[in-house]
């Protein structure tokens, strides 16, 4: 299970912080990832990290701006936005998979947490 928290509501130019724990299953071993869903479109990926840490991957409209990290100890990933802008407006969803063939398809992933809304105000 994926507890995904840390949404709220921020201005333009500011930071938040996503936080999201696996419970029941580990994921050591597994990429975890973020997507979102903004209103009227479809899932966006958003940024990847493999089982070690040492791959990441963002959707270019992120670049920059967003930084994924996981904590193995604590089974949890992180995303750290900054810069925000109206356009990331929408529900994030942390996912995970052991093995996924494509870490940017929201397909790949087996497991998903339940969401946390980002609103973004201009």
């Amino acid at each position: 299970q994926l507890q995904a928290s840390g949404g709220g509501l921020a201005q333009t130019g500011g930071s938040l912080r996503l936080s999201c724990v696996a419970s029941g299953r580990t994921f050591r071993r597994g990429v975890m990832g973020w997507f979102r869903r903004a209103p009227g479109k479809e899932r966006e990926f958003v940024a990847a990290i493999s089982g070690g840490g040492v791959n990441t991957d963002y959707g270019d409209s992120v670049k920059g701006r967003f930084t994924i990290s996981r904590d193995n100890v604590k089974n949890t990933v992180y995303l750290q936005m900054n810069n925000l802008k109206p356009d990331d407006t929408g529900v994030y969803y942390c996912a995970a998979d052991f093995v996924p063939q494509s870490i940017v398809a929201a397909t790949s992933y087996d497991y998903w947490g339940q969401g946390t809304q980002v609103t973004v105000s201009s």
